[in-house]
């Protein structure tokens, strides 16, 4: 098997999304999850190398499931068009700083940094990141980072947020409601068999961000 395989599921999952067409093809869908979990596994172990929070978590928790809650949504597609996984030290089930890689018939990616915080938590990381202006660009603004992560990922406020000036020399900063940078991939990255160790690799490059994230976070 190989991550064609994988994204030829998900496409004609996509094209036939309802829950008949999913029942018929289950065997097919555990088979191919099995090599999605294979993989996130050796992203995982490679990371680890150099993360040892990392050594002991298993790709099965790192996975989110295919199917969609579509309670509050007004698509009710039963499935997602994509596999996901979200690694850190535990899981899914973590709401700090990670590594994400996402694999989808619409955007195939990988992220790192902070999604979605929590009102209070996004204060501390931004009083963290004014505090330590100079050593938080210092991370997120080397060569290596700007070349593969060149943008922020996540919306931005207009203005700037309550208590801080709109000219403030760091607006750029200020104005991001999630920390997280994104670096896109086309099919052909998955040609090479040893894709999961580049994944890690390019991944990796972002663990001093998420490192200062997570320690603002917990201070």
């Amino acid at each position: 098997m190989t991550m064609d395989d994988v994204y030829d599921f998900i496409s004609r999952l996509a094209a036939n999304n309802e829950r008949s067409w999913f029942a018929e093809h289950k065997a097919e869908y555990e088979a191919v999850r099995a090599y999605w979990l294979s993989r996130v596994q050796m992203i995982i172990d490679a990371l680890a190398v150099d993360d040892p929070s990392l050594r002991f978590v298993e790709a099965k928790d790192c996975a989110y499931r295919i199917y969609r809650d579509t309670r509050f949504s007004p698509d009710k597609t039963p499935y997602k068009r994509y596999f996901s996984a979200l690694i850190s030290p535990r899981g899914r089930r973590f709401d700090g700083a990670s590594y994400y890689v996402h694999f989808g018939v619409d955007e195939i990616a990988l992220y790192g940094g902070l999604w979605s915080p929590e009102p209070k938590v996004l204060k501390k990381v931004r009083k963290a990141i004014i505090d330590n202006v100079d050593e938080f660009r210092g991370i997120v603004e080397t060569p290596e980072v700007l070349s593969l992560y060149p943008l922020w990922w996540g919306p931005q406020l207009k203005t700037a947020p309550k208590g801080y000036d709109r000219n403030h020399p760091d607006i750029d900063l200020l104005r991001l409601t999630e920390y997280g940078r994104c670096h896109e991939l086309d099919r052909s990255f998955f040609d090479d068999p040893s894709w999961p160790e580049r994944a890690a690799r390019i991944l990796a490059v972002l663990k001093p961000m998420i490192d200062f994230l997570n320690y603002s976070i917990e201070e």
